[in-house]
């Protein structure tokens, strides 16, 4: 498979990003990981707090230069992912994996004895715009009010926004999977069947936008089991601990999920 072109690189020389026709806020590229410092950055990511408006400023990267806009959080105790212990070495691709197989495999390992794994999902039809919607959740984040602390935007280079976490070598999830790219493959999945896109990462926490979401009880508990088997804490220490709750008030309808491994 062809390697993306990394323009994180000019990005180190002018973090401005001027040279490539944008406009950003003050910032720095990330190379280093848990295995020290790459030889080349893994994301760029801004000095200062994001505010409204913000995620416009780093959007148009996406379609100019293929580095895709995330929001990172920075003030939930962990500091920004400079100090998160980035794995990329570790993950592996996407691409190589089967969403239903890897959720096969995470339920088996959190549902009860017994308690066969439903399936996947159907597709939802129809929903809006996945990058306008993406864009409006983060405006909504990033408002006065908004629930993050020191939500700071970034840029990474990835094929797609489900790649993100596996790009970056996130270990957010690793006391329940600790290869992000059979994450990324579920999100990949997600993006196909619900138009989801990333656009916040924490330490351990992770929130979606979702195009197209369940629209029918039934649907929204089909989904629910796929939650369950992502991220088995937000049912186990979340509101509503019976997925027929969790999909009623946290799936139907909703056009963000949000997942948070203990």
């Amino acid at each position: 498979m062809a390697t993306l072109p990394n323009f994180l690189l000019k990005l180190a020389l002018d973090p401005s990003g001027q040279a490539l026709g944008l406009d950003l806020p003050p910032g720095m590229v990330l190379d280093e990981t848990d295995d020290g410092p790459l030889d080349e950055p893994l994301l760029w990511y801004a000095d200062v707090r994001a505010e409204s408006g913000g995620w416009a400023l780093v959007e148009p990267a996406r379609r100019t230069v293929g580095l895709l806009p995330v929001i990172v959080e920075a003030g939930d105790g962990h500091h920004g992912p400079d100090d998160w212990e980035l794995a990329p070495g570790d993950m592996s691709y996407p691409g190589d994996h089967d969403a239903d197989e890897v959720l096969a495999g995470l339920w088996e390992e959190c549902a009860a004895d017994g308690e066969e794994w439903p399936g996947t999902a159907a597709v939802v039809e129809g929903g809006a715009d996945p990058d306008t919607v993406a864009a409006r959740v983060a405006e909504v984040l990033l408002g006065d009010g908004g629930p993050l602390k020191d939500p700071r935007l970034a840029l990474v280079p990835a094929r797609r926004s489900a790649d993100i976490p596996a790009a970056i070598g996130w270990t957010g999830p690793v006391n329940h999977e600790s290869d992000a790219g059979r994450l990324s493959a579920v999100l990949r999945s997600w993006e196909d069947r619900f138009g989801i896109r990333v656009v916040v990462l924490g330490f351990d926490h992770l929130l979606v936008s979702v195009a197209a979401p369940p629209t029918t009880p039934e649907e929204a508990e089909a989904v629910a089991a796929e939650h369950f088997a992502f991220c088995p804490d937000n049912v186990w220490q979340g509101a509503h601990t019976d997925l027929r709750a969790y999909a009623r008030h946290r799936v139907l309808g909703q056009e963000a999920w949000h997942f948070w491994w203990d």
